[in-house]
């Protein structure tokens, strides 16, 4: 019979879910999200596999832990039982040591715990969430998967923050994050452009509610536009991106915010909701800009962030050969990827405006030097595919190259990239 994979993916105020039976081809049997947890307006959305139209219902639930019984419950009505061969889950932060997907132990759990401070929204609810369904599950595999192991060989020149050297030994250097979304595309790009196209010199584009890019070049990370935390790079929905780091000490010396203040409107008030003080979401930007200069702004100022970190990383991959739009922006606004590379004709970026428009899977114009890609990014397939090699490698089978893939962002030729 088929495994089936149980996927867990924690936000800062989300919980993502996937039951995925590994057959041939892998097939979604349940997949939904809990959002806005913590918060009284809440829901729960969920799609049975093969339903037409997602279903959903209101759900206010304190924290993500509390959460799980109602997602588990209601993928067990879903199916008839719940009895999953493993659990994977998205983990942000694997510090400087956890490289590849990992059995969750206590020991591992403990060292994670330790790493909370450097992903602070992120890591306790994933770490309350793995001990809940340990506890709920137990007697199969809880199998981690880490988003800064895409990263892992950044070169030094890349991940050295320039403060003292001595914190560097203690953790504190780039790690960047999304590698799940940025190792499922690049799998995918080997497979729809070719060996030549996987191994040019390629920027990754995941634009959603935390956004971010990668420089690859011959299939491995070179530089990131986040760094020690994901509050860093792109201006996002609700985090700031890269600031002066004067900020903090203004702000306590003009209206007295704290550190604690200022954490929590770097991650929850700023970026394009911060700018325009009405909405983090792209799509209420959009309907709003024409009457409304604020929205106008922090839709100016996203495009423009991103248009100058395109420039910046080609410019330290040596130059470019492929884009690759990604996430919930990347994928459906048209518009934002239009305004995104205007202007960016110097360095090969020429779109063609219809295929743009109906988001068609390549973008470019016939006669761009660079080709940009639309691609549909999937973590909950990544996490799936990992666990699965894992969970065969415990029965001493010959596994394919897909958890080291998951680990590194290698692209062997014998990874399951369909």
């Amino acid at each position: 019979m088929p495994h089936t994979i149980l996927t867990l993916n924690c936000g800062s105020s989300s919980l993502k879910f996937a039951l995925l039976e590994m057959a041939q081809p892998e097939r979604r049997l349940v997949t939904g999200i809990v959002d806005r947890i913590g918060l009284p307006d809440g829901s729960l959305r969920w799609n049975p596999g093969g339903a037409t139209q997602p279903e959903s219902t209101t759900l206010n639930v304190r924290d993500h832990a509390a959460s799980l019984p109602v997602v588990l419950d209601l993928i067990a009505g879903c199916r008839g039982g719940l009895s999953p061969d493993a659990v994977g889950y998205r983990i942000v932060h694997g510090g400087t040591r956890y490289r590849q997907p990992v059995l969750l132990t206590d020991p591992v759990l403990a060292d994670l715990r330790e790493l909370q401070p450097f992903a602070i929204k992120h890591m306790p609810p994933a770490i309350s969430v793995i001990e809940e369904c340990r506890r709920r599950l137990p007697g199969i595999p809880h199998i981690g998967c880490f988003d800064t192991a895409f990263h892992a060989d950044l070169p030094k020149v890349a991940s050295l923050l320039p403060i003292p050297r001595r914190y560097f030994d203690r953790g504190i250097r780039r790690y960047g994050f999304h590698g799940l979304s940025f190792t499922y595309l690049m799998q995918e790009l080997r497979r729809v452009g070719g060996d030549r196209e996987a191994s040019g010199r390629v920027i990754l584009a995941h634009l959603g509610h935390g956004a971010s890019m990668a420089a690859v070049k011959g299939g491995r990370s070179i530089d990131t536009t986040m760094a020690l935390t994901p509050a860093a790079g792109l201006v996002m929905s609700t985090r700031a991106g890269d600031l002066d780091p004067g900020v903090p000490a203004l702000l306590e010396r003009i209206d007295g915010t704290d550190m604690r203040r200022f954490d929590d409107m770097i991650h929850n008030r700023s970026g394009l909701l911060g700018i325009s003080e009405t909405s983090p979401d792209v799509r209420d930007l959009l309907g709003r800009e024409a009457g409304d200069q604020r929205a106008a702004e922090a839709l100016a100022v996203f495009c423009y962030q991103c248009r100058k970190w395109i420039g910046a990383l080609a410019a330290a991959l040596g130059g470019l050969d492929t884009l690759v739009f990604a996430g919930g922006i990347g994928e459906n606004a048209a518009v934002i990827r239009e305004r995104i590379c205007s202007g960016l004709e110097f360095i090969g970026i020429t779109l063609d405006r219809e295929r743009n428009a109906a988001n068609a899977a390549v973008i470019s114009a016939p006669e761009s030097p660079v080709t940009v890609r639309v691609m549909r990014t999937d973590e909950e397939l990544l996490i799936a595919r990992a666990a699965y090699a894992m969970l065969r490698a415990g029965r001493g089978e010959i596994v394919s190259g897909v958890a080291s893939d998951v680990a590194q962002g290698g692209l062997s030729a014998e990874g399951m990239s369909s």
